[in-house]
């Protein structure tokens, strides 16, 4: 079974913009979406703006690639509390998020190449202490999605 994976840490608002963030906590950002309140054409347009901080280490378990974000942010915990909090409170919940995003049978994808035995131990994970406490430092979330990329048999 092919498996693609990958974990972003984001903070998200209507109001502040990705490169305000940057500014309020010193930390350049790995990609950004700049929010949009009209759609021109068929491409979807984000409803705010988003600062993210990814790891696509596809050779990585999902723990390690959360403990890899977690890593670069740990530093900057205390203003991205701050912010994440201001944001929530402006806006409401749901500003600071990690999201794991996990595609199964993604045929789409390269092969990795890995060994079958290494392949299968991508799919376990647990959530660290370093994790759990970042998580709770910035009042984030967690958001896992998982997604079955099989071809529908008719």
């Amino acid at each position: 079974m092919s498996l693609t994976q990958y974990v972003y840490f984001a903070l998200s608002s209507e109001r502040t913009t990705a490169d305000e963030i940057t500014r309020l906590l010193g930390i350049e950002p790995d990609e950004t979406t700049v929010r949009a309140s009209r759609s021109t054409s068929p491409v979807a347009i984000p409803s705010c703006h988003h600062w993210k901080i990814v790891c696509r280490g596809r050779e990585l378990r999902v723990n390690e690639q959360m403990s890899r974000v977690v890593g670069r942010l740990q530093p900057h915990t205390e203003a991205i509390a701050q912010l994440a909090s201001r944001i929530a409170t402006e806006e409401g919940p749901g500003s600071a998020v990690l999201h794991v995003v996990r595609y199964f049978n993604d045929t789409d994808q390269e092969e990795e190449l890995l060994s079958p035995a290494d392949r299968t131990n991508l799919f376990g994970w647990h959530l660290g202490r370093d994790v759990l406490e970042f998580l709770t430092a910035t009042g984030a979330e967690l958001d896992v999605d998982e997604y079955d990329m099989a071809a529908e048999n008719d």
